[in-house]
């Protein structure tokens, strides 16, 4: 009866938020949009657009990238000035310009406790949730101004977190989450939030923009997972100024980013926040001043000599607001502080700072492409000690695509592949709990709301993708595979001594995926199936004395559905 009720005020709140959108469009394409997104990037593989821009710092202009007419009509087959009663263009020399936005409706639905990633303002929930998401877009020459509001609304059932009975694994848990703000949990009623969502206010120049804005940013080549900025957390509001479109030189294009903003945390504990071990809590209290400044910066090239090659650079770095000391800590760029390891840097180890080298290599002739991305933590290495030991705080994606073409023409099998290792492998990094996302004095780690900024699937997650599908312009049926490996620091960090590869927490995650574009109506839906071994590392040994036992595993449906509705 509970979740009849919840799904009709859901459903009355879309319909009400779909019809008030009719008087509020996009000039970006936001991270996450149903259907276009994944579309775009094909179509460069395809070569329909410009090959010229890296898809490494997103969103995309494609108005001003790509020479297309509408950033969400990317076909050119749903407005049409002349007819339409609501995108207008007005003022002297038609400067201003106010287009609808597309209505965006996305609904996600787990049936036994939470999954999900790259999924944006939705919360680790059970049950179900919804964003509904309106907007308008208004240009005054170089002024613009986009408003699409994100609205949530989560049943945030209860469901089985990390086990009491697993009493001798709370203390190593909490060296964990006592060092990241990651909730299983967004308390213990309904959950209901408006975030600003994919908004922005901009000065445009040529290929420049200058602004602030709260959408979401992805930066790196992975299709799958981003080392430094993903869309697995909400937007936060930042100060940006980056390139629209590839800035095009004699020795070949550039494109960049800065931006500088504050993160919040979530509010919440983790689970089981008053158990004791030997009259201690487990769980040491944040700070309450605890407002963080996240500074970073992204710059691609792409050679002149070399065609569909790219090569990239980022940096982020964060920090509490009461720590800001210079200008070193709020432009990444000047933050290094290099130094030997054995060596205590009472300023650099205040900043949680992360670096990634990445490239992207695309063939529009055999509608390839191959990319990877680097990453390290602290940012603070001496080039000799890297060389020595590069893999000591390492992370990296590798992954490519490739569209073969099918008898019919037009279609064509995409087979696209991504590897995803944040887990160290060095005994001292793991036992120092020098994890990609937590911090020693940054103590909400690497997070906006609660929700990891990088890679969804949390710290030291190890992830190989895999999917098959048949695509026909924006439309896409596939068969999608997944193995995530969960924390494997705290595996080796908790079981080191035992190494019972038993307590290994893994999923199995076979999924059925669909695009599909049905007039001016973009749908977007995919069905997963999670088969989980070892829930929470939990293993619960047989009294009997037998070995070879299950541990606790679970099975989990879900189901996610986006719909954007492009007005005439």
């Amino acid at each position: 009866m509970k979740t009849r009720k919840f799904l009709k005020s859901c459903l009355g709140a879309s319909l009400l938020l779909l019809l008030v959108s009719h008087y509020s469009s996009a000039q970006t394409v936001p991270v996450g949009t149903p259907v276009l997104d994944d579309y775009l990037r094909r179509a460069q593989l395809l070569g329909d657009v410009d090959s010229a821009s890296s898809f490494m710092i997103r969103p995309l202009y494609p108005v001003n990238a790509f020479g297309m007419k509408y950033s969400f009509d990317l076909d050119s087959s749903v407005v049409d000035m002349d007819q339409t009663g609501v995108h207008q263009i007005f003022g002297k020399d038609n400067k201003g310009k106010f287009l609808m936005m597309p209505a965006v409706v996305k609904f996600q639905y787990n049936s036994t406790y939470a999954f999900g990633v790259n999924d944006g303002a939705f919360i680790p929930n059970r049950g179900m949730q919804v964003i509904v998401s309106p907007g308008a877009y208004l240009e005054y020459g170089p002024w613009s101004a986009q408003f699409q509001p994100e609205l949530l609304m989560a049943q945030n059932q209860d469901y089985l977190g990390f086990p009491i009975e697993h009493q001798l694994s709370i203390l190593y848990y909490y060296d964990y989450m006592n060092r990241i703000d990651m909730p299983e949990r967004f308390g213990d009623d309904p959950y209901n939030q408006g975030y600003l969502g994919q908004s922005s206010i901009r000065y445009n120049f040529k290929e420049y923009s200058l602004g602030v804005s709260s959408e979401n940013l992805w930066w790196g080549p992975g299709r799958r997972n981003s080392l430094l900025l993903g869309n697995n957390a909400p937007g936060f509001v930042h100060l940006t100024a980056n390139t629209r479109k590839p800035i095009k030189t004699k020795i070949g294009s550039f494109e960049g980013q800065f931006i500088g903003g504050f993160l919040k945390s979530s509010g919440f504990l983790p689970p089981w926040p008053d158990y004791r071990i030997q009259e201690n809590n487990v769980i040491i209290p944040k700070p309450e001043d605890n407002k963080r400044f996240l500074s970073g910066m992204v710059l691609t090239y792409q050679p002149k000599w070399v065609p569909g090659f790219f090569l990239g650079y980022g940096s982020t770095s964060q920090m509490y607001r009461q720590d800001i000391s210079g200008v070193g800590d709020i432009l990444p760029i000047f933050n290094g502080r290099k130094k030997a390891q054995n060596i205590v840097d009472p300023i650099q180890e205040k900043r949680q700072q992360f670096s990634s080298g990445f490239f992207r290599w695309i063939s529009p002739e055999g509608h390839f492409e191959f990319y990877g991305e680097y990453g390290t933590r602290d940012n603070d290495r001496k080039l000799d000690d890297f060389m020595i030991t590069p893999e000591s705080g390492r992370a990296f994606t590798f992954g490519f695509s490739h569209l073969m073409s099918l008898k019919k023409p037009g279609h064509y099998l995409q087979i696209s592949s991504e590897m995803t290792q944040t887990g160290q492998t060095i005994r001292d990094d793991i036992r120092a709990i020098k994890t990609w996302y937590v911090h020693d004095h940054v103590v909400e780690g690497y997070t906006q709301n609660g929700q990891v900024l990088g890679v969804g699937n949390g710290p030291a997650s190890n992830v190989i993708f895999l999917e098959f599908a048949w695509v026909h312009d924006m439309n896409r049926i596939g068969f999608q595979m997944e193995r995530i490996v969960y924390n494997n620091d705290y595996y080796y960090y908790r079981y080191e001594a035992s190494k019972d590869w038993r307590n290994k927490y893994v999923d199995l995650v076979p999924s059925l995926i669909g695009d599909w574009k049905f007039g001016n109506i973009l749908l977007n839906a995919r069905f997963q199936y999670v088969n989980t071994l070892n829930y929470k590392w939990y293993l619960e040994n047989s009294p009997n004395g037998t070995y070879f036992i299950p541990g606790y595993d679970r099975k989990n449906f879900v189901g996610q559905v986006g719909l954007a509705y492009i007005f005439q």
